[in-house]
């Protein structure tokens, strides 16, 4: 699972289930008549409370679960998020005509107020997430860059380090250097600006981003799946034009458009 594959939109829903939830255990209905009053919450009838009030809940946590996996798991040939937006809708639709419908001599409490805007929150924020450009930005932000080696000096080892997983190979003299380079020695950088090489001639090879760049899906979907961030090694497995195919840290794959100075390892 990678939380840094969360927007503000996922952000809104979580906020929106927490408010869910908590609404829940207030007032939902309250009855005052002739000095004797009495509140109820959804909790005193189980059908409200575990059908209405946490099937919005659990389509929130099904919303976020869909973002996080490294491959988006289907039910009944719907995606998660799919299925938790319609839980939430269908829980937003259930409480209105609930508030609609407060029969005579009965107060609407503030747990059915709540309930519903946080419903509608859920459903609003995963509805809209791939709309509205402000709701797709990271909720996390990006680590910060790793500080600049010395001259001469190695990047220290970590996920994906281009010389930690092959046998160490001295270059020959006025040669090229091999993957795996002895320590002392930098990995080869591409210069800012220059292409991938061409396709036919595509191995896999390690690269790090100078910048935090977005990654997207491989089916042309317009939100990012993922952000890679600078100082950490990622592996192009795949080279589509001047895009690089890319996998990050938990095995996720989607599309890197923007390839310009990357450092290959």
């Amino acid at each position: 699972m990678n939380i840094r594959s969360l927007t503000r939109g996922d952000g809104v829903v979580i906020g929106a289930a927490v408010l869910l939830f908590i609404s829940s255990f207030l007032a939902e209905y309250s009855v005052s008549y002739s000095g004797f009053s009495n509140s109820r919450n959804a909790w005193e009838d189980l059908g409200t409370g575990l059908g209405t009030y946490m099937g919005a809940v659990i389509g929130a946590a099904l919303i976020v679960l869909n973002r996080t996996l490294p491959q988006q798991r289907k039910v009944l040939g719907l995606d998660l998020g799919m299925v938790g937006t319609g839980f939430a809708i269908l829980s937003a639709w259930t409480l209105f005509w609930t508030l609609v419908d407060v029969p005579d001599n009965v107060d609407a409490g503030v747990g059915l107020i709540l309930g519903l805007l946080a419903a509608l929150a859920i459903a609003g924020g995963a509805i809209a997430s791939p709309l509205v450009p402000a709701l797709q930005a990271a909720l996390l932000p990006a680590p910060k860059p790793a500080a600049p080696q010395p001259y001469g000096a190695q990047p220290q080892g970590g996920y994906g380090y281009p010389g930690a997983q092959a046998p160490q190979q001295q270059p020959s003299f006025g040669g090229q250097p091999q993957q795996g380079q002895p320590f002392g020695q930098q990995p080869p950088q591409q210069q800012p600006g220059a292409a991938p090489q061409p396709a036919g001639d595509f191995s896999p090879f390690w690269f790090a981003v100078p910048a935090p760049r977005p990654l997207f899906a491989e089916d042309g979907s317009p939100s990012p799946i993922a952000e890679l961030a600078p100082g950490t090694w990622y592996l192009a497995v795949e080279q589509r034009g001047a895009q690089l195919i890319a996998q990050t840290q938990d095995g996720r794959r989607g599309v890197l458009q923007d390839t310009s100075g990357i450092q290959r390892g």
